[in-house]
């Protein structure tokens, strides 16, 4: 494993979550009663855990290939990879966007990677990949 990163749910997030979740258990509890109010409860408890999981993002890259959530691609079709800062990244993910792109990114994080692709086979221009460590994989990925 060359470079592995994990990008988290950040905790003020979940807490907005829950505070949304909790209003409508006690929407539930005014309206319906007490046991339905508990049900609610623990079903969004439930939700919320299953809503952090999911939106983990995990980025590898080993020996032979780049992995980036559920998406993965051999090192030998990777062109060149760019480091983005802010910037750059907002104008990628929005107004300068290629809709034949493939797009991985969190919104709570700022930064990533443009990694042009070799491929082809394959009509996707580039990933934008989210990234804390977005010069660090950038490196690893030039440098294969």
């Amino acid at each position: 494993m060359r470079f592995r990163e994990v990008i988290r749910t950040p905790f003020w997030l979940i807490a907005f979550i829950y505070f949304l979740f909790l209003s409508l258990v006690i929407a539930v509890w005014a309206a319906i009663g007490n046991q339905p109010a508990l049900i609610t409860w623990v079903a969004s408890t439930f939700l919320l855990l299953l809503i952090v999981q999911k939106s983990a993002l995990t980025i590898t890259v080993d020996e032979s290939e780049l992995r980036a959530g559920p998406a993965h691609i051999e090192l030998k079709y990777i062109g060149q990879a760019t480091s983005l800062d802010s910037k750059e990244m907002g104008q990628l993910r929005t107004r300068d966007a290629d809709p034949a792109s493939f797009l991985i990114f969190r919104f709570w994080r700022s930064t990533g990677v443009k990694v042009e692709l070799n491929d082809p086979r394959d009509q996707t221009p580039y990933w934008l990949i989210t990234s804390k460590r977005n010069t660090e994989l950038a490196e690893i990925l030039n440098g294969k």
